[in-house]
């Protein structure tokens, strides 16, 4: 890719990884920066990216500091020249990591934070009693996936690659085991 021209493949990824963007949380122009990094086959300064997404110069500035916020990028210096660089790892696995970390941050803790002090109130009703019996449930579960994601995110790539390949296969040693309880419309089963 020249610094102002993006090949078809390119721009097509760039464009769907923008409309994407706006599902996951992020607004597309956000997503169209990162897409254009990502893919990049070296570090991107702001004006190159103005220029081959055509955006404001102000725009790239503004979605740079939200994927640093989000530690999706990393800056870069090149010798011989004072203009900031931009590049995004090459592991979609570290890529999955960070966002998965980042989100429990912003996300799964101030909840957590939220129901654990909820659950230490006395309840003064019936109703608040039900309640939280609920964000208990709600509690202990975020908790169990909270500790599940800690596990993973302490696996190398190969091996989280692996785990996921095993898919229904992890079910069928737990039914053989005995350890695994499957919902049928609804309703536990043995």
């Amino acid at each position: 890719m020249s610094s102002t021209t993006m090949s078809p493949l390119v721009r097509s990824f760039v464009a769907h990884f923008g409309e994407m963007g706006s599902r996951w949380g992020i607004n597309r122009t956000v997503g169209q920066i990162y897409a254009l990094i990502y893919v990049s086959l070296r570090p991107l300064n702001a004006d190159e990216m103005a220029e081959a997404l055509e955006f404001s110069r102000s725009n790239v500035s503004m979605g740079l500091k939200e994927l640093q916020a989000w530690r999706l990028v990393k800056l870069r210096h090149l010798p011989g020249d004072r203009r900031e660089y931009f590049e995004a790892p090459s592991d979609a696995w570290e890529i999955f990591r960070t966002l998965a970390e980042e989100r429990r941050r912003r996300e799964i803790e101030p909840t957590l934070s939220m129901l654990r002090n909820a659950l230490l109130e006395a309840p003064a009703s019936e109703e608040d009693r039900v309640a939280q019996e609920r964000m208990r449930s709600m509690h202990d579960l975020i908790e169990l996936m909270t500790t599940w994601f800690d596990d993973v995110q302490r696996m190398d790539s190969q091996t989280l690659a692996q785990l996921m390949k095993m898919g229904s296969k992890v079910q069928k040693l737990l039914e053989f085991t005995g350890k695994v309880k499957v919902l049928s419309g609804g309703k536990e089963a043995r």
